[in-house]
């Protein structure tokens, strides 16, 4: 179908399909809140037209929810309205990042995965058995989750993302360059020139197993590498041995290596997860192969991504988003110190 439909009528279409079935007032609110100066008639319009397209359809007292044809259009139409939306909220969060990995305090951004009441217990003990690993700690929330969301409670933890914010905030301009599998050891020899230790790093990433170069991508690549099962977190969990993780990569000026390296062993050792750092004249080593000599490298699985691919891999969580926003540092603590009161009744 081609319903030839403007950034608008997408941005609509992608609430009705993230909160449906929706009323046109709650619509309304959630369009401002993105930015549009929108009235409730002009979306009572657009979904009357929606609706004649087939796209959406209402559902008594309740409002409307997106048809078979409709969550076809959102995925496979306006590819270039989702890749610019896909960059933007990337450049946004990352500004609005104010966590201080020496003080552990500010803003950073959340990764989100949305659990049911009977799989809480069993999401606590996975988030616990994660901290046993060097990938350790894994800062977390547990919340309930709002009506409009999937699950009844949201289990917060840092994104990868939080770094580039934190190197921006220091002035180290990072750009992402590709998401990626990683083969993962949990213990690793110390770095022989003396700069970095295996605790440091959170064990050792040992290669890129498979590369997607996100720059041209009209979805999150994260998202769909976890979805689509390419995570190995049970072999180091239950075996003790390398398994398969999900992050990203990014390139830095190499005139500010120790500063980034610093920063990124501090965010590393407060927020958890795995890091690898590369110089130039390791390049070969480097997932991205036009790694130019003026630039280092920066692997992170985030302990968010790792979190995610935890949870999915053990069928704990069907719903994710993996850039949920940005929350305070101190509102994720321990695992015990996150369960909501009503959950221990």
């Amino acid at each position: 179908m081609d319903a030839d439909l403007d950034r608008r009528t997408y941005d609509l279409l992608r609430l009705v399909d993230r909160h449906g079935p929706i009323g046109s007032i709650q619509l309304v609110e959630l369009m401002q809140l993105r930015g549009y100066d929108i009235k409730d008639r002009t979306i009572r319009l657009t979904l009357s037209e929606l609706d004649s397209m087939g796209l959406t359809e209402k559902v008594p007292g309740k409002g409307r929810r997106l048809t078979d044809s409709g969550r076809t259009e959102l995925e496979q139409g306006d590819v270039s309205g989702r890749l610019e939306q896909i960059r933007a909220q990337i450049a946004t969060l990352t500004s609005r990042v104010s966590y201080d990995p020496i003080e552990d305090t500010g803003v950073l951004v959340a990764s989100c995965a949305f659990v049911d009441e009977e799989h809480v217990d069993d999401a606590r003990s996975l988030v616990e058995r994660l901290e046993s690993l060097p990938l350790g700690p894994i800062p977390v929330s547990l919340e309930e989750a709002a009506d409009s969301e999937p699950g009844d409670y949201r289990l917060l933890a840092p994104s990868s993302i939080t770094l580039d914010g934190v190197l921006l905030a220091h002035g180290v301009n990072a750009n992402l360059s590709t998401a990626g599998v990683l083969e993962y050891e949990p213990s690793r020899e110390d770095d022989p020139d003396g700069e970095t230790s295996a605790a440091d790093l959170g064990g050792e990433i040992t290669r890129y197993v498979d590369v997607i170069n996100g720059e041209g991508s009209s979805i999150d690549v994260i998202s769909l590498l976890i979805q689509a099962g390419r995570g190995d977190v049970r072999s180091i969990l239950e075996d003790g041995e390398s398994g398969f993780l999900i992050g990203d990569d990014r390139e830095f000026p190499i005139n500010r290596y120790e500063e980034a390296r610093d920063l990124t062993l501090s965010t590393r050792a407060k927020l958890g997860g795995a890091v690898d750092l590369r110089r130039p004249r390791e390049q070969a080593n480097a997932s991205n192969a036009t790694l130019t000599w003026a630039f280092g490298s920066i692997t992170y699985v985030g302990s968010g991504e790792l979190l995610l691919t935890a949870l999915h891999e053990y069928g704990l969580a069907d719903d994710w988003v993996t850039l949920y926003g940005t929350v305070p540092r101190n509102r994720l603590g321990v695992v015990e110190a996150s369960v909501p009161a009503a959950l221990d009744d």
